[in-house]
């Protein structure tokens, strides 16, 4: 197929996504070999999903549970009744020469990927099949191999393919989306979704389209991929080969593209296939998929609140800013963390302002996670707390909640343990603030004679007699009071 050559005219981009995901189940889409990433090469394969003759593939029920659960979070209509289909095609990847996957009877249909912007991108469908192997490339790049190694581990693990409609309008668009479907996935824990692992992936089927008009240019399918700034790349790229082509009087062929990450570049690999070219028919094998209303039902009474909407909530609830609740939400298990300190001090705002401050700085610093630090959500409310109190002063708070981080210690035992606890009493503050004027006449002359950095000097003279414990806005309001 070709497209049609226009001059003289801009171009804009028409982007639709096709994103497999590798699903957290236990075992395989048709076998019982384990689903484990890193395992040596080809330890996890049976004769199932290595195709031998005589064998016979059983459907794994979680797989199709998450593939509904996905669906449904998606706002997208669940069947149902489907089927699995034979995909009939020859790469060394894939031990049995063809593919189970979904034809025209998919899993589910429709819904859509709300981006943080607001926009939805219309999805086409959500359908389930295998994965299958890894070719394993020996060289620098694929283009310069000598020869490939196969790695069956994966081949029949359960995949997910979600296809969105052709309503993407930028690279940068298609990063956001691929950012919002990420978020969902993990949010319902369908997937652990690292795509520097492969359990998350994105081939783009991209043309360009002179502007203002509906009429679909021929598209290119551009894979591998990996990354989403890889994503935003190949796009641009794309885009500018198409348009190039087309403004200099080429034309556009159907094709399959791979991305050079190296080299900044698509280069082409084969026609593109239509479906036709895949003879699909139904697996004889399996039996049609039929789900009762019941299990619909619990599955969908099983979804947790979902990144975004928890997002708005957040806003409402506990007055943060649109961007703090969008970092405070990008990871589930953060967004709940948050939310029990929150809840625990009763001030949404400062806890917001701890866990993207103070809290984050001393994880990095011990090269901790919220998961793996021991620091627990009571112990930060209660650092909130006793800081709002006065107990302890600001650069204290900042030791006391690094410990509580690094060692998850109980914010009092440090305070009292490091002997941080300020000094707020009145007459106490008020005996360091008169040695302080009676041994500085010159500031307090300074000050009175219209030098405000004098209070300043005078403040520190405090503090330092303190040793940093006397409560500093105690301190400054005295010298006011006596310094008139």
């Amino acid at each position: 197929m070709q497209q049609a050559i226009e001059r003289n005219v801009s171009y804009q981009p028409v982007i639709g996504l096709e994103v497999h995901v590798e699903l957290a189940t236990q075992s395989k889409m048709f076998c019982g070999c384990r689903n484990v990433f890193g395992a040596p090469p080809n330890t996890l394969v049976c004769p199932v999903c290595l195709g031998m003759p005589g064998t016979l593939p059983v459907i794994n029920r979680r797989a199709v549970e998450f593939l509904c659960k996905t669906g449904m979070a998606l706002g997208c209509d669940v069947a149902p009744f489907s089927k699995f289909d034979r995909k009939n095609y020859f790469y060394p990847d894939m031990p049995k020469n063809y593919q189970i996957s979904q034809y025209d009877m998919p899993l589910t249909t429709g819904g859509s990927v709300r981006l943080a912007s607001g926009k939805r991108i219309a999805l086409n469908r959500i359908h389930l099949e295998e994965d299958t192997g890894k070719n394993i490339h020996a060289g620098t790049s694929m283009a310069a191999s000598e020869y490939t190694l196969i790695d069956y581990n994966r081949a029949g693990v359960p995949l997910m393919e979600i296809v969105s409609e052709p309503h993407i309008a930028t690279p940068e668009e298609a990063e956001q989306y691929l950012s919002a479907l990420k978020s969902v996935l993990s949010y319902i824990g369908v997937s652990d979704v690292k795509m520097h692992e492969g359990s998350l992936r994105c081939d783009a089927n991209i043309s360009v389209r002179p502007a203002g008009t509906s009429t679909l240019g021929v598209k290119a399918e551009v894979k591998n991929m990996n990354s989403f700034r890889s994503v935003v790349r190949a796009l641009r790229f794309e885009i500018e080969r198409q348009t190039e082509a087309l403004t200099s009087g080429e034309r556009i062929i159907q094709e399959t593209r791979n991305w050079d990450d190296a080299r900044g570049v698509t280069y082409s690999t084969r026609s593109k296939e239509q479906a036709h070219d895949y003879r699909y028919f139904p697996d004889p094998d399996l039996v049609p998929l039929t789900l009762d209303d019941a299990t619909l039902a619990q599955w969908r009474e099983e979804l947790p609140e979902l990144p975004l909407d928890k997002r708005d909530r957040f806003i409402a609830e506990y007055g943060v800013s649109e961007y703090e609740a969008g970092i405070l939400t990008e990871d589930r298990s953060a967004a709940e963390f948050f939310e029990a300190v929150a809840r625990a001090c009763g001030d949404g705002k400062q806890a917001a302002n701890w866990m993207l401050g103070d809290v984050r700085r001393s994880l990095e610093k011990h090269s901790l996670t919220l998961a793996t630090s021991p620091v627990r959500p009571a112990q930060l409310a209660e650092l909130i707390r006793i800081v709002a109190a006065g107990q302890i002063s600001g650069k204290a708070a900042k030791e006391v909640c690094d410990a509580v981080v690094a060692e998850g210690t109980d914010p009092q035992a440090v305070v009292a343990q490091r002997g941080l606890s300020q000094i707020s009493d009145t007459e106490a503050v008020g005996a360091m603030v008169d040695d302080a004027l009676a041994a500085n006449p010159e500031s307090v002359a300074s000050y009175k004679g219209g030098k405000a950095k004098a209070l300043e000097f005078l403040v520190g003279q405090v503090m330092k007699s303190s040793r940093g414990k006397a409560n500093i806005d105690i301190v400054r309001e005295l010298l006011r009071e006596r310094l008139g």
